[in-house]
């Protein structure tokens, strides 16, 4: 006999794929109309054909072990270990979903394309005088204005790729192994953040979860894979330091990254509102302030040196956006065709393990030491994840390609998935909804 606690797992399941069923076929309505999605497969970034690759055997291979021994090894390696298995095999994970694409589609060519940050690295030569005029391109208003992400972002992303052609690893190829060995850190990351603020037990039940990662998709090799990484490296060390001994070399490199995060996305300030849920739940508040502060200056005192001014560059943004297909892009059809986007990205077992979350919250409310137990802890963790959520989403910055974009946020919601009963079969679903994606579609990132 089914429980009614499952028959509501089952009942969310199925609730998000309508959701995501209807973001298609309305999504598919307006495209037809009038053509103001600017998508060949709305919601996603995507196109329709289905193909095999040889990344194909492997993701099958590793999906299989995964849920076969995933849960299991989880239970009993060593922490450390486990760390290290995780992270090994979400890279895995992540490099065979890539090749399904084949290595030139799938990973040597993704951060090669008009869009991309590749493609203006000559223009980088003189770093301190392309940052001076950084903003001078942003808006379309010539020849020589930037590609959509460069002028997308704050000049932290393309600096990286600068950066890398400068130590002899330049071209696409290194491009998308940096943003998959970066991005598969991520895992590690998540884990010590659930360690830290809530118990190790649920770190272990999350672990399978996360390596089989649904997002893997859009992690290999979407440079939202590295910016994901360092965001999560970000609240890692800030949950350290606020739960542990030595709370300010913790807090300060916590806010060194952070200052980082905000300059590789503007939108990424939100990780903010998640570093916010870590404050509430540690116990060395007083203590992590003054060198968190003084890491988050670092990176924005040095490139406002260098002559980028932030606030100037993010309005010229707006500006930009609305000049191209965010301008025309309707609100009302992606504020709820987003989190249809997202369901993707973190699966279905991500979706049943967040009503379960909810639950928790709402049987421990009111009681007194709430947040003394391990599970409430991750449910404010996860709450705090939802809101940065929702205010991207509300913006309107956020109208499509949010299968990638939302990463650094969404990533955290699939800790959820602790709180799930029998993991083997909700991994399944998690391997399926990516494998499915990425042998029928081409997606764009």
């Amino acid at each position: 006999m089914i429980r009614s606690s499952h028959l509501r797992d089952l009942a969310a399941a199925l609730a998000a794929v309508l959701l995501f069923v209807a973001a298609v076929l309305v999504g598919r309505h307006i495209q037809d109309t009038d053509g103001t999605l600017f998508l060949n497969w709305p919601p996603l970034f995507a196109s329709w054909g289905p193909h095999v690759g040889p990344g194909t055997p492997a993701a099958v291979v590793v999906a299989v072990a995964v849920v076969a021994y995933g849960p299991g090894l989880a239970a009993r390696l060593p922490w450390r270990a486990l760390l290290a298995v995780a992270c090994g095999a979400a890279m895995a994970w992540t490099w065979s979903l890539a090749l399904i694409d084949g290595w030139h589609r799938g990973v040597a060519a993704r951060l090669t394309t008009r869009y991309e940050y590749l493609q203006v690295i000559d223009r980088f030569h003189d770093i301190p005088a392309a940052l001076r005029n950084f903003t001078q391109y942003i808006v379309i208003q010539g020849p020589d204005h930037w590609p959509a992400h460069v002028a997308g972002h704050p000049p932290g992303a393309t600096l990286t790729f600068v950066l890398l052609d400068r130590i002899g690893l330049g071209g696409g190829a290194w491009a998308g192994v940096w943003c998959i060995t970066v991005g598969a850190t991520t895992v590690m990351a998540v884990l010590v953040t659930v360690r830290a603020l809530a118990a190790e037990r649920l770190a272990r039940r999350a672990a399978p979860f996360l390596v089989l990662a649904p997002g893997a998709v859009w992690m290999g090799t979407s440079a939202d894979g590295y910016f994901t990484a360092v965001a999560a490296w970000a609240v890692a060390l800030f949950a350290l330091a606020v739960t542990g001994r030595r709370p300010r070399a913790a807090a300060f490199g916590a806010g060194l990254l952070y200052g980082l995060t905000c300059y590789l996305s503007y939108g990424l300030t939100l990780i903010g509102i998640i570093g916010v849920g870590v404050l509430v739940l540690g116990r060395n508040r007083r203590a992590v302030v003054l060198p968190l502060v003084a890491g988050v200056i670092v990176v924005p005192l040095a490139f406002t040196l260098a002559g980028f001014n932030y606030w100037e560059a993010y309005h010229l943004l707006v500006e930009r956006y609305n000049q191209g297909a965010g301008g025309v892009r309707p609100y009302w059809y992606w504020v709820w065709a987003n989190p249809a986007c997202t369901v993707l990205v973190v699966g279905l077992a991500t979706v049943a393990g967040l009503v379960r979350a909810g639950g928790v919250l709402r049987r421990q409310r009111g009681r007194d030491g709430f947040l003394s137990s391990p599970e409430p802890r991750l449910a404010v963790l996860l709450l705090a994840a939802l809101l940065a959520l929702l205010v991207a989403d509300l913006s309107g910055m956020s109208k499509a390609e949010t299968e990638r974009i939302w990463l650094p946020f969404a990533l955290w919601l699939l800790a959820a998935c602790a709180f799930l009963p029998r993991p083997r079969g909700w991994l399944a679903a998690q391997a399926v909804v990516a494998l499915l994606v990425n042998h029928l579609l081409w997606t764009g990132w």
